[in-house]
């Protein structure tokens, strides 16, 4: 399936913004800086994230790997920015917040080097794909 808008970020390439979603169930967890990193990380497949702050360590990854005795939300899918983003690009995320955040639709955010993954509750997903769909082209991973 795919769903075509139009991105109005400035300094971007005149080309349309794609996005996709990805297949996995994903979870938000959180863990004790001063513990190590764990081994399931590692073995989670396509996609994980870790952050660390002075605060918290914080990890994104598949949600059945989260355990139980982990502080964590789960039940979320993600959109991926398909392409390389130039550092120098102003506006791509804020063109694809803003329809989001008129339609109530609370996200978690993650930003790598080439691109950024924007994350919502399953339950949002097909409300998140009509507003998203407005200003990108939607696309399904299967």
């Amino acid at each position: 399936m795919s769903i075509k808008g139009r991105c109005t970020a400035i300094n971007y390439i005149e080309e349309d913004v794609v996005l996709t979603i990805l297949p996995e169930r994903l979870g938000v967890c959180r863990f004790k800086n001063e513990m190590p990193y764990p081994d399931w990380l590692i073995k989670s497949g396509t996609f994980f994230s870790l952050t660390r702050t002075v605060d918290e360590t914080s990890i994104v990854c598949r949600e059945e790997l989260i355990p139980a005795d982990y502080p964590s939300e789960k039940g979320f899918r993600a959109f991926k920015v398909q392409g390389l983003l130039d550092f120098n690009v102003v506006g791509i995320l804020s063109s694809l917040l803003n329809p989001l955040a008129a339609d109530g639709i609370t996200v978690f955010v993650i930003s790598t080097y080439e691109t950024d993954y924007i994350l919502v509750k399953q339950e949002n997903l097909e409300k998140a794909i009509r507003a998203l769909g407005t200003v990108a082209t939607i696309i399904r991973e299967t």
